[in-house]
């Protein structure tokens, strides 16, 4: 049996373009609640674990007590970036894998590896989508 075919008028072509593109930008971006939840972390945890782990030493950190560090990059903002280190997609998991052992992200990176376990770097990642 044949499939039916339609035929949409010619005017109608640049809304159905506007609704695919719209449809589109809908499924691929991701709000920072959205991915702060898919971290499975705390972000009130990870504030204090910034604090432990002193990662104001080398960055400035918005709402992070002494964290107004200039070596590393400013986190101020983190949540709306796209990337992590400039070429790492800005997304929950890769977010984390990057807190635990960056240099296995990035051969050549200053950032050392701090040690964190999998949880502690699911709580960082939730502080940091927070920053906006």
């Amino acid at each position: 049996m044949p499939l039916p075919s339609f035929r949409l008028p010619i005017r109608a072509a640049p809304s159905l373009a506007l609704l695919a593109l719209l449809a589109l930008l809908a499924a691929c971006s991701g709000t920072q609640p959205d991915k702060q939840k898919a971290t499975r972390g705390d972000p009130d945890t990870g504030r204090q674990l910034v604090a432990q782990y002193q990662c104001g030493a080398c960055h400035k950190i918005p709402e992070a007590r002494g964290a107004g560090g200039e070596v590393g990059p400013t986190l101020e903002g983190f949540g709306k970036l796209s990337y992590i280190a400039g070429r790492i997609p800005n997304q929950p998991d890769r977010l984390v894998a990057w807190l635990i052992d960056p240099p296995a992200l990035k051969p050549g990176t200053a950032m050392p590896a701090m040690g964190l376990t999998e949880q502690e770097a699911r709580h960082i990642a939730a502080f940091l989508y927070t920053l906006e």
